[in-house]
């Protein structure tokens, strides 16, 4: 395998391209031990030694890491890894070692963010923000089925209150105002209407 490029990383780390589009974080120190040069070759057992004894260890261990400090999906936890500069392999083996343990479980992440923000947000809002986190949809339907508890028109009548709504007093203007605020919201239009009598 041909190296291309090192290039100089943050806190003394390098980031080394390989043929074919590959590249690997490594140190100073490791680099040095393999004599890697631009334009320089690894070999194969070379290769195969680097991922076993020093790519996959650091990759599980920045996973937990990652994991000590907030419980994140598994798309978000692939994210980060590849943002770290490790291959794709090496990010799979990191991802099984953690799932292997259930650190990493899209189902229990969105039935915590359902019950921790069922109070405040519409069950549509709930659902387009754990999609954008990368629970896969089946997961979030299943999750808000069994979680999900949240009276929408409670949940409408205090952001009403909030907003200072009264029907008997606003114009037309203010009141299409709340009501806008609230579909953006996330709620359905026949359950604002009812809740704000119109």
């Amino acid at each position: 395998m041909q190296i291309e490029e090192i290039i100089q990383g943050k806190k003394g780390k390098l980031i080394i391209r390989a043929e074919g589009g590959l590249s690997f974080p490594l140190y100073e120190k490791e680099a040095a031990k393999y004599r890697l040069t631009e334009g320089g070759t690894l070999t194969e057992q070379e290769w195969n030694e680097i991922c076993s004894e020093i790519l996959e260890k650091r990759a599980k261990r920045r996973a937990m890491y990652i994991l000590q400090r907030m419980e994140r999906t598994e798309c978000q936890l692939r994210r980060k890894l590849q943002e770290n500069g490790y291959p794709e392999e090496i990010v799979e083996c990191a991802m099984d070692y953690v799932k292997s343990f259930h650190y990493v479980d899209d189902y229990r992440y969105a039935c915590t963010y359902i019950r921790y923000h069922q109070s405040e947000k519409s069950r549509l809002q709930i659902k387009m923000k754990l999609y954008e986190r990368g629970v896969p949809s089946d997961l979030i339907e299943q999750a808000l089925e069994d979680e999900y508890t949240g009276e929408e028109d409670r949940l409408i009548d205090r952001l009403l209150e909030k907003k200072q709504y009264d029907a008997d007093t606003m114009d037309q203007k203010e009141k299409q105002k709340i009501y806008q605020y609230l579909m953006r919201r996330g709620f359905r239009s026949d359950a604002i209407r009812r809740r704000m009598k119109l």
